[in-house]
């Protein structure tokens, strides 16, 4: 602990911080300052390796930005001499240029100050004197270091022509005086020329190779005559001189400065290696142009950097190694530390789960000694028996939870317990709580053992079985009332293993039906008949018989079942359910309903005599004109045979005229014939027949059958069928007798209210219709003229028993719209109206002309059938 005097020395702030960070480390938890004591040497190790490769960066940085000054300090040092002299040069040439305007002077004095000025400027090879159309008057060459040069323009026929003395004179174009002139018109020196001409101005071309194959470039001086280009002066630079000659020693000797043209490649430069590393590219480069007024020549310096980097310094790492070291220790430590730290909350969230787990559990938990001392009970055991813990830990036998009447029976439970002997379901009990209500209970014991094996107690688990006891019973007595109501049904109750084919289940009715055996079931399923066909096709297992459809869907199916051995008719339903030891089974439930098919077939068989009856009714009705109706041709045949007999008798008969009169007769006999044919055929009774009809012929059968009551009663019938329609499949003689129907009852409505000439007509249209709930179909219409029909009737006009008529049964139009509806078609009645009167009535229905039938149409036709099959049998009953 510092002393009083050195406390007073330290600043204010410092002793502030230090009672902050004391308070703020006493408040957190015991595991955040393990962490936080684990992770600061980390922390700070990796500081320290980050501050030493800082510092390292540091310096080496500094070094790259003093190289880079050095470099452009010695390029910018470079270009200035460089500059420097290309102006002194450019100068001393315009002063030739001008005292050559001047003094008009010859090629004598040409070549004295042009070799004077090579001389003197020994990085100029050649300067050449052009006429202002750039044709070389006269040259002037630099002194040969060697003979190479000599040799090349030997080589090329080089022919040295005599200077003109007299004023203006041009030297002849040779073709080593075109080259070097730059005649191309790409040329460098070309483009030179034209822009000197043109801005009249000195100009520097761009560099390239002469005819040495030596990098040069030149300048383009004109020369001006009283304001007119007269001409220009060229003179030609070495560039390799020129640097040999221009860049300073001491700067050649730091750094590599190298002239580059423009697509990259070096036209010259000092050849100063880095110590060490010779001829290796610099790391430091700089770019300045040679001079502002030179195109396309750059010059490029470059530096190196002395010090070895991060990579080659043995003490940076060495620092490293001994950081990684000191982290791999610290890391180890943390694991560790880590590792017990998980190992000590492992075992305290084991201990907190246990004890939560023992506490919110419903079973009880008791826990004796070897002599039968409570040593244990945990809350469920507390709450099952209402004691407290405090008033069970220590307890002997008897227990206060034992009631008194059982005390001696507990007591040799307990007993067996003790020895070991508990059987391994358990013991069922009878307790007591504390305020007395008895309870059941079921106990579970096993040994207590200690780290070394040895058995220190009992374990005894408990739970409270009195509700589970009482939902037992009530189970029980479920099923034996369940079990009586199926044994008691009329019905027969089977259930199938789908897998075994065993029967699991079978009522009273099932056995007094079919038997014990699973015959029946087979019989009721049609599963024995379906194996034999194997069919496989219509989605049927051929392994257990059942469809693969119901098996996936589970629901269950409605249908009527003959069982040849009993004669008998059932309605079978079935599905599969889950059988109670999870095995898929097949339950069948079937019902006798033979008298039920025993009676709907009576009652069909009467609905078609009450068919055939109609028609004789309907015949009766018309008996009458029916009779007069024959007795026209009757007659008509009596006359041609008294007429006959009468003329062969009095031999005044000729041959022709008596064929004449036999063909009337017998036209007659088959007209009457025709007519009794078609009664026959209306009021026959035979089963109905659907087959392939045309519309035409039903309507024709059925004028023909109705004219006889319409002449009888002065009323006119009008038809219309429209062309082309396809065929129906229908009993024809049942759409007769529908069409016939409401054509008499149109007929006799018109003539019962004395309806006036022009209003007795009945119309009877056939025409096409397509809906998109019916689809396609023929309709029949029969429209009249007469005064229609009360809202209250049309309401009640298909019920059976009603009728309009004094004499009438009102089964008529019920039995048309069954007949209708059997054929899947629908029959409508609506008054027809004139402004608010009423003008007349219709009566229509429409058979579908698709063979196969929808379901909804199909079920609607069925429901109407058995309708109609109901009232029929009610009326013939």
């Amino acid at each position: 602990m510092p002393s009083p005097s050195i406390a007073h020395a330290r600043p204010a702030w410092w002793l502030r911080l230090n009672r902050v960070s004391s308070r703020w480390w006493r408040r957190l938890p015991p595991s955040r300052q393990d962490r936080l004591a684990t992770v600061g040497p980390l922390i700070s190790v990796l500081l320290f390796l980050a501050a030493i490769a800082t510092a390292f960066w540091f310096l080496r940085s500094e070094e790259v930005e003093r190289e880079a000054a050095s470099v452009l300090r010695d390029v910018e040092i470079t270009q200035q001499q460089i500059a420097l002299r290309l102006i002194e040069n450019q100068e001393q040439i315009g002063q030739m240029a001008r005292e050559l305007v001047a003094a008009d002077m010859q090629h004598a004095d040409f070549a004295l100050l042009a070799s004077s000025l090579i001389e003197s400027r020994p990085e100029l090879i050649r300067i050449d004197w052009m006429d202002r159309f750039g044709a070389v008057r006269a040259l002037e060459r630099g002194a040969f270091s060697t003979t190479s040069e000599a040799e090349v323009l030997s080589a090329a026929g080089h022919r040295a022509t005599a200077r003109d003395t007299t004023a203006g004179a041009t030297l002849p174009a040779t073709a080593e005086s075109t080259a070097a002139a730059g005649v191309g018109p790409a040329h460098p020196a070309q483009a030179a020329f034209v822009a000197a001409r043109e801005e009249r101005r000195p100009a520097y071309s761009a560099a390239f190779d002469d005819e040495f194959g030596r990098p040069v470039f030149q300048v383009v001086v004109p020369m001006i005559d009283r304001g007119r280009f007269a001409g220009a002066l060229a003179a030609r630079y070495a560039i390799e001189t020129l640097f040999w000659r221009q860049v300073p020693p001491d700067v050649s000797a730091r750094h590599r400065i190298t002239a580059v043209r423009a697509d990259g490649l070096a036209l010259a430069g000092t050849n100063t290696p880095m110590p060490g590393r010779a001829q290796e590219p610099g790391a430091i480069v700089h770019e300045v142009p040679l001079t502002p007024a030179m195109n396309g020549i750059v010059l490029r310096g470059e530096g190196w950097r002395t010090s070895i980097g991060l990579i080659g310094n043995t003490l940076f790492w060495m620092v490293v190694a001994l950081s990684m070291l000191t982290l791999w220790m610290l890391i180890g430590a943390w694991r560790h530390l880590r590792r017990r730290a998980q190992i000590q909350a492992a075992l305290v969230q084991e201990t907190q789960f246990r004890r939560a787990m023992e506490n919110s559990m419903l079973t009880g938990m008791r826990a004796l000694d070897m002599d039968g001392r409570i040593t244990y009970v945990n809350a469920a055991f507390c709450q099952m028996s209402g004691y407290s813990e405090s008033e069970l830990l220590g307890c002997t036998p008897p227990y206060p939870y034992w009631p008194p009447d059982h005390a001696e029976e507990n007591r040799r439970l307990l007993q067996q317990e003790m020895q070991g002997r508990s059987p391994a379901g358990g013991i069922e009990v009878r307790l007591m709580r504390k305020d007395g209500q008895r309870f059941d209970a079921r106990m579970y014991v096993s040994p207590l053992i200690d780290p070394q094996g040895r058995q220190t107690g009992w374990m005894t688990s408990m739970t409270n079985i009195t509700e589970a006891k009482r939902i037992r019973d009530q189970l029980s007595a479920s099923h034996e009332r369940f079990t009586t109501v199926l044994e008691g049904l009329d019905a027969s109750v089977s259930v199938l293993s789908v897998q075994q084919g065993d029967l699991l289940f079978a009522n009273r009715s099932y056995r007094l039906w079919f038997g014990a055996d699973a015959l029946g079931h087979a019989l009721l399923t049609g599963i024995a008949a379906r194996q034999d066909e194997d069919d496989i096709d219509d989605g049927v297992d051929p392994l257990s018989g059942l469809p693969a459809q119901a098996l996936t869907e589970g629901s269950g199916d409605l249908r009527e079942v003959y069982v040849e051995p009993l004669r008998k008719w059932f309605d079978v339903r079935s599905r599969y359910v889950q059988w109670t030891d999870g095995r898929l089974a097949q339950m069948v439930i079937a019902t006798d309903v033979t008298a039920r098919v025993r009676a709907e077939e009576v009652s069909k068989q009467q609905a078609d005599k009450a068919a055939v009856t109609s028609r004789l009714m309907t015949m009766g009705e018309m008996a009458s004109s029916v009779a007069h109706e024959l007795n026209q041709p009757l007659t008509a045949i009596v006359n041609y045979c008294n007429g006959m007999l009468t003329r062969v008798q009095g031999d005044a008969i000729e041959r022709e005229d008596l064929v004449h009169a036999l063909r009337k007769t017998a036209h007659q006999a088959q007209r009457a014939g025709l007519i009794i044919h078609r009664i026959r055929a209306f009021v026959k009774r035979s089963e109905p027949q659907r087959q392939a009809v045309q519309a035409r012929t039903v309507v024709d059968n059925t004028v023909e059958l109705a004219s006889i009551e319409l002449r009888r009663r002065n009323v006119a019938l009008r038809t219309y069928v429209a062309q082309h329609l396809p065929e129906m499949q229908v009993d024809p003689i049942l759409i007769e007798q529908v069409l016939l129907n409401l054509i008499k009852n149109a007929a006799e409505a018109i003539d019962a209210s004395h309806m006036p000439s022009s209003r007795r007509h009945i119309e009877l249209r056939v025409v096409p219709r397509h809906t998109p709930e019916e689809g396609g179909a023929i309709e029949f219409s029969v429209t009249d003229a007469g005064p229609g029909l009360p809202d209250d009737v049309i309401s009640r006009l298909y019920e059976a028993f009603f009728s309009t008529k004094a004499d009438g049964l009102g089964i008529g139009l019920s039995l048309c719209r069954s007949i209708v509806e059997s054929h899947r078609g629908r029959m409508r009645a609506q008054n027809l109206y004139n402004g608010e009167v009423v003008s007349g009535c219709r009566f229509s229905f429409a058979l579908p002309v698709d063979p196969a039938p929808r379901a909804d149409v199909a079920a609607q036709v069925a429901a109407g059938a058995r309708d109609a099959s109901r009232a029929e049998t009610a009326l013939l009953t």
